[in-house]
């Protein structure tokens, strides 16, 4: 039986002694044949389970996070003017109430697709526009200007929202005009009326803010790929016009200027708007005015705010006094918005302070390495543009309070005290946070691709994306 064994095992037969291990020697092949199919099975093709949910970008996450709980030991440290004797603790609660509410818009913004942006931009821009003519009309004055409005006991300043309406336009504008060569002259003539409209509704409340929508617009048109000649010509309109509303506003003498800046009210005892033109002049006289040293001038309702801010950061020196052990505090105008910058120098020293500036440089390295990462041109700008958008504002109001530039009223981005600006910057992360979430090829990973819905007209490569 031994020697039938073995002829029938040579044949590839089953043995008459060995049926136990029939099954094994036959599934050997199968399990071969299976291997080997599944091997040849493209990736992703063996199984039917949903794609992987894209996943937003960590690191603006952080310096989101970073910003809020600056945001939080600063104004309390800076608010001590507005403390009363009864609720310590108030300025700070109502700041946390307005920074949760920023929170939940991040968020929530930061789950919807691109496409709804789009949707959503008429909308915005004509809100913003609507608001910024009331509060031109009827808002309520703060500082000699009408500013603000006041919706459900919450102020309203407008001018945050038409800054970032302007975004939003020329992000559109300039996806939707793209050339193979970079922008037609159609979309760069369009953005130039669109800046124009809005510089024309800010100019009344402040040069500064003016300054800054045509910083973005020149930002984002060079983002865009603007051409070399095209981008001379917009710097030569805006210096034409700009230069030519400011020469005006200028020559008008501001009348009991001081008095304004010290009482909100004119001579009669009525609570007024200030003309401008005038203040700017004497502002721009004093920052030029190199002939009395500093710790020399006399203090005035006029140059206060500055000599309190630089008071402040010279006490702050390098390491600085620690939160809460702020000396000018308590007597410097608006150090918790306008000037609340030097009360961090002063708690947080000299590194306090760069260590901010890193965390807001920060935010327009990573908004550039999202958009290098965007295969379409609308998502590349828009992320770009917001991130330019705080930066610039930020640099601005850093500016003002070292006094490289002369004094104006800016806040600085979800620090100051204020709730459209820490609303519109929390708004605005929260779509820089979608874009690196479904536009970003990096965050889609293996889902679908999201900016593929957006419209046929605006669905231009992106004219920035880095080659690999």
């Amino acid at each position: 039986m031994s020697e039938l064994d073995d002829m029938l095992r040579a044949a590839g037969a089953p043995t008459t002694t060995g049926n136990a291990d029939a099954p094994t020697t036959a599934a050997t092949p199968n399990a071969e044949e299976s291997k080997a199919s599944r091997k040849k099975e493209p990736k992703g093709a063996e199984t039917d389970t949903p794609t992987k949910r894209p996943s937003p970008d960590k690191y603006l996450i952080a310096l989101y996070v970073a910003l809020c709980i600056v945001s939080v030991i600063e104004l309390y440290s800076a608010s001590s003017r507005e403390v009363s004797s009864g609720n310590i603790f108030g300025p700070l609660l109502r700041h946390i109430m307005m920074l949760v509410l920023g929170i939940v818009i991040c968020i929530g913004v930061s789950r919807v697709k691109l496409k709804y942006f789009v949707i959503l931009t008429p909308w915005f821009v004509g809100l913003s526009i609507l608001l910024m003519v009331y509060v031109m009309l009827n808002g309520q004055i703060i500082n000699g200007a009408r500013r603000s409005m006041s919706l459900l006991g919450i102020p309203i300043q407008p001018a945050e929202m038409l800054k970032m309406s302007a975004v939003l336009v020329i992000a559109y504008i300039m996806s939707r005009n793209q050339e193979p060569r970079g922008v037609t002259t159609k979309g760069v003539i369009w953005c130039c009326v669109f800046v124009s409209l809005f510089s024309l509704l800010l100019f009344s409340q402040g040069l500064t803010n003016t300054l800054l929508l045509m910083g973005i617009s020149l930002s984002m048109m060079l983002i865009g790929g603007i051409q070399i000649k095209k981008f001379g010509l917009v710097l030569l309109f805006y210096g034409l016009v700009g230069g030519a509303a400011l020469y005006q506003k200028m020559n008008t003498e501001a009348e009991d200027v001081e008095s304004i800046m010290e009482t909100g009210m004119d001579a009669q005892g009525n609570r007024t708007t200030m003309d401008r033109g005038g203040l700017w002049k004497k502002r721009l006289e004093r920052w030029n005015n190199d002939t009395i040293p500093l710790y020399k001038q006399k203090i005035t309702a006029l140059n206060r705010q500055e000599m309190y801010a630089f008071m402040a950061q010279a006490n702050g020196g390098v390491t600085g006094v620690l939160p809460g052990n702020s000396r000018e505090t308590a007597r410097l105008p608006l150090a918790f918005s306008d000037y609340i910058f030097s009360i961090v120098v002063e708690d947080l020293g000299l590194i306090g302070g760069l260590f901010l500036l890193f965390i807001y440089l920060s935010l327009l390295g990573r908004a550039g390495i999202i958009m290098g990462r965007c295969d379409r041109a609308f998502p590349s700008i828009l992320v770009m543009g917001l991130a330019v958008m705080i930066v610039i504002q930020a640099l601005f109001h850093m500016a003002i309070n070292t006094g490289v530039f002369p004094v104006s009223g800016q806040p600085l981005p979800m620090i100051s005290k204020g709730g459209t600006s820490m609303l519109i910057t929390s708004l605005a992360f929260g779509v820089m946070i979608s874009i690196s979430r479904y536009a970003s090829m990096t965050g889609r990973k293996k889902a679908a691709k999201s900016d593929s819905d957006l419209p046929d007209e605006i669905n231009a490569v992106n004219p920035m994306q880095l080659k690999k």
